[in-house]
């Protein structure tokens, strides 16, 4: 069921444009691009620059980068360096998208010599400016600065900060004066909608010159890039994390009223922030968009899909239909125009959350293309400012149906334990990656005389930290059926953090001990694969340095090499960190996820761990082996991510970037893993668009990190 607000006034076309509308593009261009043969550039190359500016330019970023020089390394630092990254970038790959952004270049140059010379005298006031303000921070992914907007009130208080010890300026040695509690604000998420020319120069100017589409009273509204253009998926989904946690600390945000929004990509941003991370936010206010990929390529793409059966699996990493229960306790509302095709991704949310007996309010803009309407605008206001002051923890109005006397106080769903956490359940292990990993908690009864009941599906272990009213008494626990008492666990206790574990079929509960994760080699969160995850976190490309085991190897090595260096730039907006094999250090297999190129002939880093892999070389027959499955060595090289048998708590991953190419990018629905856990490539057949070569196996490791049983 849904509550439809259709508003009663002239039914004629009408609404506010998208964020930074000169250069956001809200559509794909349909069947033109889904020709495999024929991709466009995403992002398109820029306009020439003349001699004149050019030479204007690059003596600002110089003269900009001796200022840096200078500065050390304050932490403040980023705040100047994202104006010089912006234009150095744009100038030096060929990124102004118009005439019009050169005298913006110049200006965000001249802006960030402004901070320079500010830090330099020891001051730094855009860090208590009120409305429009842009931040930067240093990722954890690739060391690289990035950008993020902030709308701060008029009425913020910067003089309730001077007490907060981090707050404080480092030089500031007197004790603190602050002893009573200050106000912390709500902070709005916005996602930004698809943009193929938001560079940074054009990122960093809308956030200097426009507010968005909602600027709630009382409310830090917080843009992040999302490293460009990906649906805040993957390093943008990361980038999304490091730019909260960075607002964080520098302005009083209340970590019970965060809201995650947006409108078209930034829709589908909105909907998987909401399903996978649902304990973080007291609302989600999702705008068209597309909330999952098969159906939305269809109606809105015209393709004909023909994925593998890998693929069709990891489209559950982000398909938010299959996470629909999750909503049950993060109050949503929807927004489609009403004559919008990207309608269809708020119509697949109600289908499924009907299926899970639970509600959408969607609201509709009446006769509305890609725009929201101004009267949906106050409706959805007053919604979230309606929820903003409830707060969490929410009862589901209507609730879930009761069973009996049970009364159901908490759900969650995944297909992998990238997404493992809710309010109060984090599932540590699954059965089975990629299918249906559900875990529901009923409880009945109060004080002495409650009882929980917790029911799961494809899951190996898990963790409860409930809230308790039951004044230190242990609570009975039936789990799957499993009845338990206070003097035989498992039991419940009350305010504590309550671990079970699944042996031979029986729940037991578990003590958690430091390490004790380490020594299981087994998925879990953070270090489940697929190839793509090792790329949000920190990684380091280990280039080779010696011939491999034949020139075609070692032809599709480099040439692969510097597309997966190329596009990690052209797609995440970063610089991906680069060693030689022979300079690689014990410390770096600790502090990042090694991506090693080549074969054991070729990378002298390979050498010690590739006999501790699953997928390895026999060098000295030539062939390149699989349990039972083997392949000539001169022409097949593993893509293939697992733990690092020298870091228990880091991957490492052979001879494969981000597995989604060019082809992908012409649509962020495209923007999915395309390789599971391994594959071998055929080097003998070109890449391209689509793919990294022929492939001719590849499968998921099973929850233990060994092969499963070879496919037909």
């Amino acid at each position: 069921m849904s509550t439809r607000c259709n508003h009663h006034i002239s039914r004629l076309l009408c609404g506010v444009g998208l964020v930074l509308a000169s250069t956001l593009r809200a559509f794909a261009d349909g069947p033109a691009d889904n020709a495999v043969e024929n991709v466009r550039r995403v992002p398109k190359l820029g306009v020439e620059v003349s001699d004149a500016d050019r030479e204007e330019l690059e003596a600002g970023v110089k003269k900009l980068g001796e200022r840096i020089g200078k500065l050390g390394q304050p932490a403040l630092l980023a705040d100047v360096q994202i104006f010089h990254r912006a234009v150095d970038q744009a100038l030096r790959y060929q990124e102004f998208f118009d005439a019009k952004e050169i005298p913006v270049a110049k200006k965000l140059l001249s802006i960030g010599l402004e901070r320079a010379d500010q830090l330099l005298d020891g001051n730094a006031p855009w860090t208590r400016q009120t409305g429009l303000v842009v931040r930067g921070y240093r990722s954890k992914i690739d060391g690289t600065v990035q950008p993020y907007g902030l709308v701060i009130p008029d009425n913020y208080d910067f003089a309730l900060d001077d007490d907060r010890p981090h707050f404080r300026d480092l030089r500031d040695r007197s004790p603190p004066q602050q002893s009573v509690p200050v106000p912390r604000l709500r902070c709005d998420l916005w996602f930004h909608g698809r943009g193929e020319t938001l560079s940074e120069v054009n990122f960093i100017q809308g956030r200097l010159t426009q507010k968005g589409e909602f600027t709630p009273a009382n409310t830090i509204v917080l843009h992040p890039y999302g490293r460009y253009c990906n649906a805040n998926k993957f390093a943008g989904e990361i980038d999304t994390f490091e730019t909260l946690e960075h607002a964080h600390k520098n302005y009083r945000i209340n970590s019970e009223r965060i809201a995650v929004r947006g409108f078209s990509m930034g829709g589908a941003a909105c909907w998987q922030f909401a399903v996978h991370y649902p304990g973080k936010w007291f609302a989600a206010n999702p705008g068209a968009g597309f909330s999952e990929t098969p159906d939305f390529l269809k109606v809105f793409q015209n393709e004909t899909l023909q994925p593998t059966w890998y693929e069709q699996k990891l489209w559950r990493m982000y398909d938010c239909t299959g996470y629909a229960a999750n909503l049950a306790f993060l109050p949503t509302v929807a927004y489609s125009g009403e004559i919008d095709k990207q309608k269809q991704a708020a119509d697949m949310m109600e289908a499924a959350l009907k299926a899970e007996h639970l509600p959408l309010i969607h609201i509709i803009g009446p006769m509305t293309g890609h725009k929201i309407h101004p009267d949906s605008k106050v409706e959805i206001e007053k919604y979230l400012s309606r929820w903003e002051r409830i707060g969490p923890p929410y009862r589901l109005e209507p609730p879930l149906p009761k069973d009996g006397d049970w009364e159901t106080i908490e759900q969650f769903v995944t297909y992998t334990l990238r997404y493992n956490q809710s309010r109060y359940i984090t599932i540590d292990a699954m059965d089975e990656h990629w299918e249906p990993a559900r875990v529901v908690v009923q409880k009945t009864g109060s004080g002495l005389a409650t009882a929980f009941r917790i029911q799961t599906q494809n899951v190996a272990a898990f963790t409860l930290a409930l809230p308790s009213d039951n004044r230190g008494v242990m609570s009975r626990v039936t789990l799957d059926g499993q009845t338990s008492d206070p003097r035989r666990g498992p039991v419940i206790a009350p305010g504590s953090r309550n671990s079970y574990q699944k042996v031979n079929g029986q729940w037991r509960q578990r003590e958690d001990r430091p390490g004790s994760e380490e020594r299981q080699f087994r998925k879990r969160h953070g270090l489940q694969g697929p190839i793509d995850d090792a790329f949000m976190d920190s990684f380091l490309f280990v280039k080779p340095t010696s011939k491999g085991v034949s020139e075609d190897v070692d032809k599709w090595v480099q040439a692969e090499f510097e597309h997966a260096v190329a596009h990690w730039r052209q797609n995440f907006r970063g610089d991906a960190r680069v060693k030689l094999d022979t300079e690689v250090t014990a410390a770096d297999m600790q502090s990042a996820n090694v991506v090693l190129w080549g074969d054991p002939k070729s990378n002298d880093a390979l050498v010690q761990l590739y006999k501790s892999l699953p997928i390895s070389w026999d060098l000295a027959a030539g062939q390149l082996k699989a349990g039972e499955q083997s392949w000539d060595a001169k022409h097949h090289l593993p893509l293939m991510i697992s733990p690092n048998p020298l870091a228990p708590n880091r991957y490492v991953v052979l001879n494969s970037g981000f597995t989604f190419r060019e082809y992908d990018y012409l649509n962020n629905a495209r923007q999915t893993p395309k390789l599971p856990d391994w594959a071998v490539v055929d080097v003998r057949t070109p890449p391209n668009s689509r793919f990294p070569g022929k492939v001719v196996a590849a499968d998921f490791f099973d929850e233990s990190w060994n092969l499963k049983p070879a496919r037909p």
